[in-house]
């Protein structure tokens, strides 16, 4: 591939299920397509030479590359429907059609027929769907046919047609598929009862209708009428592997613009979907960057007008995550549950995905960006005087008080930096005391690199909240570093982080950059301790193992260790393995002593 930006554009693709968009160097739409795997998919188009000439040649003319992340790949199938027919890509030809997706429609009327259409008609009608093939129609249409006996004649049955008799019950209400609302058979209010039942399957909420199937079906057990009970427990098997409607297409919603927007210290990411008759047809994701400290509710105002400007949008409501005052002819919808919730959580989800692929793109092209832009959150999120480029982190391991170690692990630029890391063994504490021993360990690891003039960090992370961060204190003060270091305690729990003198841990949103930088150096430290401490407890208890078997030496002692590294090793040995390593007669004494150990 030739063009360097869009090798990175693919690089940085998502993982997830999606509708991509070509364009040429002029900005013309080329193609529009779905995919399971965002990434795999673009990537397939550039790493082969294709079987037909008109895909390579569309490939030579690909220059940019946009994305819609959504939440299935059915979802994917409705939207690359939809921006085919909006769009009219040169390279598209499968759906230029004006063919659309099915839907299941409940007729506005007295006694509501349920029928499946490609043709919305606006006259009150409610519609459900789209759905992505017209087999999944007729299993659904079998199913409430099974589960409700509705009319399925197109007679207009009001009340004075009915009551006059002008309509006579046909072959369905014989074979007992409908009831016979045509002769007075069945009142409106049963009917449409069973409408209403429908109408919440086709939501996705059937629970009530589940609850009467089921109490039905136990019924029908109990009077030993076990095959009409079985019918029954198919039908619930039906229901409950039925799924709701896709998020991407709802007729109710209809000429909306969706705006949402994802920030950090530098920047702020506004994505924008344009739904037009229950579907949307255009997606954009822009970036705005921040010159001062501008609020998420300016910028999100900011980039409505703009936005509304180059789009020339005239929809009179948006949908927003917050309020905002975009003048009296606009109204403002702040979503708390239901479809436009779905929909602003789908813009939420791109805006996201668009802010880490500009991260990513730029870790690549320009690291030390990517590290000064982390630091500097950092250093806005703890409240540091400085940028946090050199950290060190303590975390104090012992079980049941045996060999008490400390581990310290130093991070420089957010990147760990592992010669600096060091072990300490805790030599004045006797017992499990973990503030005592932090307080040796900070009080050791800082005395050192003053008297060898060795740079101090910026901060430092004691692993164990507030008693842990007491005692690192005091070693603090006693070397007289108190204001030159900044130090916190993070407790594990809830990941609160304790300030000197300050009782109120603070809280950082659990997304954070800053707080997985904290968390990668407590794990690093954990894990770090952990290692040590448990070859520190091995070689301890395989030391006083050997030390008590009568005959054997020091310099024994230390051979056997080295090879074997573990008493349970070494127990297991044959007398040959054990000779070979320390001689015929030493080998026989260590096996003897074993045998009647045990």
């Amino acid at each position: 591939m030739t063009n360097p930006n869009l090798a990175l554009q693919i690089q940085t693709l998502p993982d997830s299920p999606g509708v991509y968009q070509y364009y040429d160097k002029e900005g013309k739409i080329l193609y529009v397509g779905k995919a399971k795997n965002l990434k795999k998919r673009v990537s397939s188009y550039f790493n082969k030479i294709h079987d037909t000439a008109k895909t390579n040649v569309l490939v030579k003319k690909i220059v940019t590359i946009k994305h819609i992340v959504v939440p299935t790949e059915t979802d994917a199938l409705l939207l690359e429907n939809n921006l085919i027919k909006t769009l009219q890509p040169r390279y598209n030809v499968l759906l230029r059609d004006d063919k659309s997706y099915p839907w299941l429609c409940i007729k506005k009327e007295p006694f509501s027929r349920i029928f499946a259409t490609r043709r919305m008609v606006k006259d009150g009608s409610e519609y459900f769907g789209p759905y992505t093939s017209f087999k999944t129609v007729h299993t659904i249409l079998d199913l409430i046919k099974e589960l409700y006996p509705l009319r399925t004649c197109n007679y207009d049955l009001s009340k004075s047609n009915i009551d006059s008799g002008k309509f006579k019950v046909c072959l369905e209400y014989h074979i007992g598929n409908c009831k016979g609302p045509c002769e007075g058979f069945e009142t409106l209010e049963h009917y449409q009862k069973q409408v209403d039942a429908i109408r919440e399957i086709l939501k996705g909420n059937f629970k009530e209708s589940m609850k009467d199937f089921k109490r039905l079906m136990t019924s029908l057990a109990q009077d030993m009428h076990f095959e009409e009970a079985q019918k029954i427990k198919e039908k619930i098997e039906v229901l409950e592997n039925y799924q709701s409607r896709s998020t991407i297409v709802n007729p109710k919603i209809t000429n909306i613009d969706v705006f949402s927007i994802v920030s950090d210290e530098s920047a702020a990411f506004i994505n924008f979907l344009q739904i037009s008759h229950g579907s949307i047809i255009r997606s954009h994701t822009m970036e705005i960057k921040k010159k001062l400290e501008e609020s998420d509710e300016e910028l999100l105002e900011l980039a409505i007008i703009e936005l509304r400007e180059r789009f020339q949008l005239l929809s009179k409501e948006v949908i927003v995550p917050f309020e905002v005052d975009l003048g009296p002819m606009i109204k403002i919808t702040v979503p708390q549950l239901g479809d436009k919730k779905q929909i602003l959580d789908l813009s939420i989800r791109n805006a996201k995905f668009y802010r880490i692929e500009q991260l990513k793109q730029l870790q690549i092209v320009d690291p030390d960006r990517h590290t000064n832009r982390i630091m500097a959150q950092m250093k806005s999120d703890l409240r540091l005087p400085v940028e946090p480029r050199h950290i060190e982190c303590f975390d104090n391991s012992n079980i049941q008080g045996t060999n008490p170690v400390a581990a310290c692990v130093v991070f420089k630029d957010g990147k760990p930096s592992k010669k600096d890391y060091r072990h300490f063994n805790v030599k004045t504490v006797v017992g499990p005391d973990d503030f005592a021993s932090m307080e040796e360990i900070v009080y050791r690891r800082y005395k050192r690199l003053l008297d060898e003039n060795e740079p101090l960090p910026n901060l430092i992370i004691i692993d164990g909240g507030k008693g842990q961060l007491s005692s690192a204190l005091k070693s603090i003060d006693a070397l007289g570093l108190r204001g030159k270091i900044a130090i916190i305690g993070i407790a594990k729990r809830l990941e609160e982080l304790f300030y000197p003198g300050d009782s109120i841990p603070l809280y950082l949103d659990k997304k954070s950059e800053t707080l997985k930088v904290i968390q990668q150096l407590r794990n690093e430290a954990h894990r770090f301790g952990i290692t040590f401490h448990r070859d520190k407890r091995s070689k301890a208890a395989l030391n006083s193992s050997i030390e008590s078997i009568p005959g054997i030496g020091e310099k024994t002692m230390l051979a056997l260790i080295q090879h074997f590294k573990s008493v349970k090793r070494l127990k297991l040995a044959t007398e040959k393995e054990i000779s070979d390593v320390v001689g015929v007669s030493k080998a026989k004494k260590i096996t003897d002593f074993y045998k009647v150990v045990e």
